[in-house]
C-alpha cells in the first residue's frame, strides 16, 4: 500500500475509510509482485491494481462487501484452470495470494492494533525509508496486526506480544536495507508463540543510485534508462566541457570532479549501481579501486576484452584482490549484439537488473544461461 501512499495520505486526513488488497504470495507467472496494492474507498473511488486487469473486478467486489459489513480481514487466492477459463483467474497461469484489510481513520486510534499509518504514508510521500509490517497468515486473533519500522527509531504499533515485535522488527529492518517487500515467516521458536504467523512486509525507499563515470554518448544512453527504470542517475566527468546538463538531461545531476574522489564522498547501499564508461587508465584504475571495495550491488566498466585484461594487470598492482576483481562485470552488458550507445544502455541496463534480482539473462524459451561476449560497440575500445 505504501506505493499509494500520497492517496492514502488524503483519505486519513479526510477521515474516509478504506479497504487495502494486498498481494502476498506469487506462484507461477504474474503481472504484480508482493506489495502491489489495490484500494477501495468509502466513496467508490479505485486505486491501483493487483492483477493488471485480470482479476481486479472481483478484488474490487470484496473490497465493497468488507467496506458495507464484515470488516475483519482476510485472504483471497486467485488462479486459473481450464475447465473455468472465462471465471475469475490469471490468464497467465499463475496464482496470487490477496489480503484485504479494512482501515478507518475516524475510529477511535488502538495503537496495539494501529499504528500510526499517516505518518508513514506522509514519510513514503516525502521519499524517507519506512516499512509497513502485517500479520497476513497466523491466528486469527492476530490478522491485520501492524508495525511500522523506521531506520534507527522504535518501532511502532505490535504484533500482540514484545517478543514476537522484535524479532519482525529486526526482519523487517533487514528488508529496509535492501528496499524488498515480501513476505516473511516467523517460527514458534523465534517468537515464543504456539503458532507460526507469516508477515508482509511493504518497504518504501529512496531511490536507488546509478553512477555513471565517463561523459559520452552512452553515458546519455544509459542516463536516460536508468532513469526509466526509477534510478537516481549522477554523471560524473572530470572534464568540464563534456560534463554539462544540457549533454545529459536525464540525469538528476552532473558533477565536474575527479570521478574517485567524487565516488568517495558518496553513501550508497546494497542497491547502487556504478558503470565506468571512460576507459582510461588514470581515470578507470583509481576508481574501480574504490568502487570494488564498496558494498554496492553492481560494478561494470566498458572496454573490449583486450582492454579488460590490461585493466586488470592494473587493478592487482593497485592492491585488489581475486575476490574483489571478481565483482567486475567487464566488458559491462549482456550480450545482445548492440551497436548504438541506445542499444549498449539497454544490454548494460539488462545486466545492471539481472545482476540484482538474480536472473540469468538467457532467454526465458531455453532456461539455459549463454556466455557473455563483448558487444560490437566496445570491440574498439
Amino acid at each position: 500500500m505504501l506505493e499509494l501512499a500520497a492517496e492514502l495520505l488524503d483519505r486519513v486526513r479526510s477521515g474516509t475509510p478504506y479497504v487495502v488488497a494486498t498481494v502476498t504470495s506469487v506462484q507461477g507467472s504474474a503481472p504484480r509482485r508482493p506489495g502491489s496494492s489495490l484500494v477501495v474507498d468509502a466513496d467508490g473511488a479505485v486505486l491501483g491494481n493487483v492483477s493488471g486487469g485480470c482479476v481486479d473486478s472481483a478484488v474490487v467486489q470484496a473490497c465493497q462487501e468488507m467496506l458495507r459489513s464484515d470488516r475483519s480481514p482476510r485472504n483471497l487466492e486467485f488462479g486459473y484452470t481450464d475447465d473455468d477459463a472465462i471465471g475469475v483467474g490469471l490468464t497467465c497461469g499463475g496464482t496470487i495470494g490477496i489480503f484485504l484489510r479494512h482501515h478507518d481513520p475516524r475510529a477511535e486510534p488502538d495503537l496495539a492494533a494501529e499504528p500510526d499509518l499517516e505518518s508513514a504514508y506522509a514519510d513514503a510521500t516525502r521519499d524517507a525509508p519506512v516499512a509497513v509490517a502485517t500479520v497476513v497468515r497466523g491466528p486469527r486473533s492476530d490478522l491485520g496486526r501492524m508495525i511500522v519500522v523506521r531506520p534507527g527509531r522504535p518501532h511502532e504499533g505490535t504484533l500482540g506480544d514484545e517478543r514476537r515485535d522484535e524479532v519482525a522488527a529486526a526482519h523487517v529492518t533487514d528488508a529496509l536495507q535492501t528496499g524488498t517487500s515480501g513476505t516473511v515467516d516467523i517460527g514458534v521458536a523465534d517468537s515464543h508463540r504456539r503458532e507460526p504467523s507469516t508477515l508482509l512486509v511493504e518497504c518504501h525507499t529512496p531511490a536507488p543510485r546509478l553512477l555513471v563515470f565517463g561523459a559520452i554518448d552512452h553515458a546519455a544512453a544509459l542516463a536516460q534508462v536508468g532513469a526509466f527504470l526509477g534510478y537516481r542517475v549522477t554523471v560524473c566527468d572530470a572534464r568540464a566541457t563534456f560534463a554539462t546538463p544540457a549533454r545529459f538531461p536525464y540525469a538528476d545531476e552532473v558533477v565536474v570532479d575527479w570521478p574517485h574522489r567524487h565516488l568517495q564522498t558518496q553513501h550508497l547501499d546494497g542497491r547502487a549501481a556504478i558503470c565506468v564508461l571512460t576507459h582510461d587508465p588514470k581515470f578507470d584504475v583509481p576508481l574501480l579501486t574504490a568502487a570494488l571495495r564498496l558494498p554496492v550491488g553492481y560494478v561494470g566498466a566498458m572496454g573490449s576484452r583486450r582492454t579488460h585484461e590490461q585493466r586488470l594487470v592494473r587493478l592487482r598492482e593497485a592492491g585488489l584482490t581475486e575476490h574483489e576483481l571478481g565483482r567486475l562485470h567487464s566488458p559491462i552488458g549482456l550480450d545482445l549484439g548492440a551497436r548504438t550507445p541506445q542499444e549498449t544502455a539497454l544490454s548494460i541496463a539488462a545486466e545492471i537488473v539481472a545482476q540484482r534480482l538474480g536472473g540469468s539473462g538467457a532467454p526465458l524459451r531455453s532456461g539455459i544461461a549463454r556466455p557473455r561476449s563483448t558487444s560490437r560497440s566496445q570491440e574498439s575500445r
